[in-house]
């Protein structure tokens, strides 16, 4: 049996390992599996755990208010190299692009033990968009020794970077996994404020928090929003707002007093898939709904100058707009008036994944770990 630990912080890494931690604790008689949560978020993380039925073996609790990246990275790194020292695990998986990601990569690689990154090789190739996650995956992808790549473009960039091919596994998505099993047709919001909404009626979508975006470009996209519902009649916008006060004390006094704008507190996942599920378009700067959305057929405006999932701007599910006031309205209006340009973007196939990733990794990790000899077939 070969001890693996499962190591995540925020709500965006639990929804993605959910999967993989899912698969491998099926398989009771070949691996020992055990979760660490460090809890650089803490409420939005809880929300995912309990939907789940995911308990924790280990909780570093870390998160601190106004907590600095420096803080993050040095609370983790210590606090995982000492579990990893007490438990001797055969492999460490991270996810994504977090400072929890590349701090518990660099506890495995000083410990010794090898590393798998789940989403490994997605680049933007600019360091300062996203930040600080495009260093955070480069540092990531370099410490670890096998890497899950979403699509065959991240494969690309891997190999371009002289990664090991054999180490490489094309396996889709794990967040179109948990997609298909949280989305219902039914769908009753927790959330009441959600329930009075009016989804008859075009209803944006908006989430807008990266560090990126904090200030002037934020105001820029408040101020777009407000042009917006001043323009339309028939438009609802709904955005779940960030709970960091760079983001709060930007958002409410720009929006907060317009009725045809529904600001709240983050949904829990349950409720917030099920709401892009029922929205007509989806503004956005951050990077998972570039993956799930297009599952449901809805378009995506990206709020951001780059973007690490080229894919879904070429497959035509996404477009990426930047910041600036009078670009987001006119692009929005060009879909809210445009039924083809709509359409297209609505009908293009998703190149994330088929719900599947989960087995693709877990099979991958026996590959690696020598319990199988057959590498497992990529996603296409």
């Amino acid at each position: 049996m070969k001890k693996i630990i499962c190591i995540f912080g925020t709500r965006p890494e639990a929804v993605k390992m959910v999967p993989v931690v899912s698969e491998l604790k099926e398989k009771k008689d070949m691996f020992g599996t055990k979760v660490l949560v460090t809890a650089q978020h803490r409420g939005m993380l809880d929300q995912v755990l309990g939907l789940f039925g995911i308990e924790p073996d280990y909780d570093l609790n870390v998160m601190q208010s106004s907590q600095s990246l420096a803080y993050i990275t040095t609370s983790v790194l210590s606090r995982v190299q000492d579990i990893l020292r007490k438990e001797k695990p055969d492999l460490v998986l991270v996810h994504g692009d977090t400072t929890t990601t590349f701090s518990s990569a660099l506890a495995a690689f000083y410990e010794g033990i090898p590393a798998g990154h789940v989403e490994a090789g997605l680049r933007s190739y600019d360091k300062f968009n996203p930040y600080p996650e495009e260093v955070n995956r480069h540092l990531t992808d370099v410490l670890c020794d096998l890497h899950f790549v979403p699509t065959r473009g991240a494969k690309t960039n891997l190999l371009a970077e002289n990664l090991k091919k054999d180490n490489i596994f094309v396996t889709g998505n794990t967040v179109i996994d948990t997609l298909l099993m949280a989305v219902k047709k039914n769908h009753r919001f927790r959330e009441k404020g959600l329930n009075g909404i009016d989804f008859k009626r075009k209803v944006i979508l908006v989430t807008a928090h990266r560090r990126e975006n904090w200030g002037a470009p934020l105001t820029d996209i408040c101020l777009a929003l407000k042009a917006l519902v001043r323009k339309y009649r028939d438009v609802e916008i709904v955005y779940p707002v960030h709970l960091n006060p760079s983001v709060k004390n930007t958002v409410y006094p720009v929006l907060g007093h317009i009725p045809a704008v529904h600001l709240m507190p983050p949904l829990d996942y349950i409720d917030f898939v099920n709401l892009m599920n029922k929205s007509y378009l989806i503004l956005t700067d951050s990077g998972g709904l570039q993956e799930e959305a297009p599952s449901l057929g809805k378009p995506v405006l990206v709020l951001r100058k780059v973007t690490e999932r080229p894919e879904a701007v070429s497959a035509g599910t996404v477009k990426v707009i930047g910041v600036s006031k009078d670009r987001i309205v006119r692009e929005t209006s060009h879909l809210l008036d445009d039924a083809k340009t709509y359409g297209r973007m609505a009908g293009a196939v998703n190149p994330y994944g088929d719900g599947k990733a989960r087995v693709r990794t877990v099979r991958g990790i026996m590959y690696y770990l020598g319990m199988a000899k057959k590498k497992p077939e990529e996603w296409k």
